[in-house]
Parts: C-alpha cells; structure tokens; sequence
C-alpha cells in the first residue's frame, strides 16, 4: 500500500505566517521554515513579536478567515486522492489550518495545537512530537505502507529523507542547493506526475 504524505503551507495553502506579516506590516514575521531550520527558535521569536505588537490568536484567525488554498490546490489534491492515501503532515496548528482545511476538502492532518490565554494572547504552542513529520513517516513505514513524500522548507527535508521517495515542491533556491538528492517540481502536474513516477518505481 502506498501512501502520500504533503506538507501544507507553501504547498497546498499560503504561508499563513507571511499573510499575516503582510497584513499587520511587521516584516520580521515574514521569516519561516524556509528561513529558519531551527522550528523551536522560530516559534519562540514569532511569539515575543506576536507579544511585543500586542497581537493574540483572534488577531491571526482573522486573516486566515480571508485566505484561500493555492490556486489549483484542490484540483491536484482531490486528483490526488483518487489515487493514493493522502495524509499532510505539517508544523502549523490546528487553530490555523481547519479553515483551510474545509476549503481543501477536509484532509487528514497532523500538526501542532496553540495555547492562548483568556484575552486571547498565544503563550505557548505544543508540538505533537518532535520532528513528527519524520516520525509520522516512520510509523508509516513500521504499517507497511511505502511512502512518497513532498514539502518545500528546511522543516520538510527529514520527512522526505525517511520517506520511499522525496519530492521538493516549489522550493526556494537555498534549499534545493542544499539537499541535491530529492527531485524538484514547480508546479501541480509537475508534482504529480513526479508522484505517480516515484510510486511506479518503489513499487507496491
């Protein structure tokens, strides 16, 4: 049985946290995953920008509230699913995604959860697990499943080393230069004709 595993924003969805930078006109939040390798260093300085701007969760769900998938993003999804498992495995949170999430059909997700106070201000966020993208691929294979993976960022490059085959998705130049052995795709029929190559070739 084969299975997919994708990431989500960069992939499926914007990057919530550069709409959100975009929107409040704070640029330090435009910096992400494809930035920043270290994810612990990264939430803990989204935060104190999140707390020195007085901004809380109500704040961010706004702007998600006008976001939409990529365009063309469901299409290849729904596509997709016709022919394999699909699960996306991603580092933001549930308090973030399941609006997108209804847009793109409701696939199963696996992320993180926030926490935040009663006036709304984010004080802390709780990883499933560390470096659950890899460890979720693990588990998959320990199921028997054969495992294609896609992702963009630093934070994806385990998932896809653990994985059958690892397909980076519309990756920014540092990041392919620096793991030379996935395959690069830039677009939806790109990515998914790279799927389907990648399943023929691990095989069942």
């Amino acid at each position: 049985m084969q299975l997919v595993c994708l990431d989500l924003e960069g992939v499926l969805v914007p990057e919530i946290w550069i709409e959100f930078s975009e929107r409040t006109g704070i640029p330090e939040l435009r910096r992400t995953t494809r930035d920043e390798p270290d994810y612990d260093k990264l939430m803990k300085f989204r935060l104190g920008l999140l707390a020195q701007h007085k901004l809380g969760l109500p704040d961010i769900q706004k702007v998600i509230s006008t976001m939409s998938p990529m365009a063309g993003a469901k299409d290849f999804l729904d596509a997709l699913r016709r022919d394999f498992q699909v699960i996306i495995l991603s580092d933001t949170y549930y308090e973030f995604a399941m609006p997108l999430m209804a847009q793109l059909g409701m696939p199963t997700l696996f992320c993180h959860k926030l926490e935040a106070d009663a006036t709304g201000k984010v004080v802390n966020y709780h990883l499933r697990m560390p470096n659950q993208k890899k460890e979720s691929v693990k588990r998959f294979k320990e199921l028997n499943f054969k495992v294609i993976a896609a992702g963009d960022s630093y934070n994806d490059t385990a998932m896809l080393a653990e994985s059958h085959a690892g397909i980076l998705f519309h990756a920014p130049d540092n990041v392919i230069r620096e793991f030379p052995q996935f395959g690069v795709t830039n677009t939806y029929g790109e990515l998914r004709a790279a799927i389907h190559t990648a399943a023929a070739r691990i095989g069942e």
